[in-house]
């Protein structure tokens, strides 16, 4: 009996923001990876997004393994990304903080 081997795709999908998906979830890859880098086995992995079908962790695995530093580059980005909206996210809620404050003296003042 022969096994007949056909290349399959990694299950990933690119979204137009240019977020990767990992199969039809919603689960980033980036958050695939950083669990792997942190030592959880793909059984884990799927514990924690039980979303995730495990053959599809194995194949994001296997394609991180044979194309790091790619895979490296792009997580490294969207960390970047994710940083930067943070502390943008920080500076608007100081904002917010600062307006309540203004609009509470105000108030006090009126009353």
């Amino acid at each position: 009996m022969s096994l007949t081997l056909t290349p399959t795709a990694p299950p990933l999908r690119v979204e137009k923001s240019g977020a990767i998906r990992v199969g039809k979830t919603r689960v980033l890859l980036e958050l695939v990876i950083h669990a792997f880098q942190d030592g959880a086995a793909p059984e884990e992995i799927v514990q924690r997004y039980d979303s995730l079908a495990l053959s599809d962790v194995y194949a994001v695995v296997a394609y991180y393994l044979m194309h790091k530093a790619e895979v490296d580059a792009y997580v490294a980005h969207r960390d970047t990304l994710g940083d930067e909206s943070e502390r943008e996210s920080r500076r608007r809620n100081a904002d917010l903080g600062d307006i309540r404050a203004r609009l509470l003296a105000r108030r006090s003042h009126n009353a």
